[in-house]
C-alpha cells in the first residue's frame, strides 16, 4: 500500500499595510519570479526559528524598508492553499503604524489602492479571495 502525497507546508506571512485614508499598499512581484505582474500584500516565508510576527518585521524591513513595532501586528486572517507541490499557510495581519516610508527596495512597483479598487489589481489565487474581507473591513 502506497501513502499519498503530502505535500510540505510553506508557512508565510503577510501585512495589509492601512494609511490614515483607508489606501492598502499592493506591491507588484518583478520580472523574473513567481507570478510576475501580479499584485501582492508584502511578506514572505518564515525562516527556522522564526515567528510569524517576527518573520514578517523582518521582510516588510527587506522589502520596503519600514520599521514595524511587533506590538503593532494585529492579526487579521489567514489562506490555506493546496498549490499542488506543497500546501501554503499565509497568516496576515493588519498594520497601521510603521516608521519610514514604504520603497520598493527589490525592483517591485507599489501601489497605495483605495479598498473599493483592490478587485481591479490582478493578484495570486492565494490573495485574491482577501479582497472582499478587507472592503468589509474598511468599507
Amino acid at each position: 500500500m502506497t501513502t499519498p502525497f503530502r505535500p510540505h507546508t510553506l508557512l508565510v506571512t503577510a501585512a495589509i499595510l492601512i494609511k490614515k485614508d483607508n489606501t492598502v499598499l499592493l506591491a507588484q512581484r518583478p520580472e523574473g519570479k513567481t507570478f510576475a505582474g501580479l499584485w501582492e500584500f508584502p511578506g514572505g516565508k518564515v525562516e527556522v526559528p522564526e515567528s510569524p510576527e517576527a518573520a514578517l518585521v523582518r521582510e516588510l524591513n527587506e522589502e520596503l524598508g519600514i520599521t514595524v513595532q511587533p506590538e503593532k501586528l494585529e492579526p487579521f486572517t489567514f489562506v490555506s492553499e493546496d498549490c499542488a507541490t506543497f500546501h501554503l499557510l499565509m497568516a496576515l495581519y493588519l498594520v497601521r503604524d510603521w516608521e519610514h516610508d514604504p520603497i520598493g527596495r527589490e525592483g517591485q512597483t507599489l501601489a497605495w489602492v483605495p479598498a473599493s479598487e483592490l478587485g481591479n489589481y490582478p493578484m495570486p489565487k492565494a490573495d485574491a479571495p482577501l479582497v472582499p474581507r478587507i472592503q468589509a473591513l474598511l468599507g
